[in-house]
């Protein structure tokens, strides 16, 4: 019953800021390791930023690195994504993940939440 609810997207003019949520309940949450992919139209799905889960150690793909922040609330169960300097190339579906642990084998999604940058 592991369950994800992401917010914070819409639209935003080129070189704007959005800061995405996503609430996390059924897991311990300061143990698990979370996740923001993104999905463009006709592309893949592909991992944008990571948190893990105790040691706080975080990674970012190229594309976003001095642009995004992931960041977590323990007290709220609350991961967010903060993405500042907005490209039209970031448009995309953005999606919560979650793991239990570094090494729990299975993992969980939210329903994602649309980010459109556009003039």
């Amino acid at each position: 019953q592991v369950q994800l609810a992401e917010s914070g997207g819409g639209l935003v003019q080129p070189g704007g800021s959005l800061r995405l949520s996503c609430a996390a309940s059924g897991l311990t949450f300061s143990m698990a390791t979370m996740s923001w992919y993104r999905q463009a139209p006709g592309k893949e799905r592909e991992l944008v930023a990571t948190i893990v889960g105790y040691s706080g150690i975080t990674n970012y793909a190229d594309s976003v690195k001095g642009r995004f922040t992931i960041s977590k609330d323990n007290t709220k169960n609350t991961v967010y994504l903060q993405m500042n300097s907005l490209k039209p190339e970031d448009t995309a579906a953005y999606y919560c993940n979650a793991r239990r642990s570094v090494l729990s084998k299975n993992d969980y999604w939210g329903q994602g939440t649309q980010v459109t940058v556009s003039s």
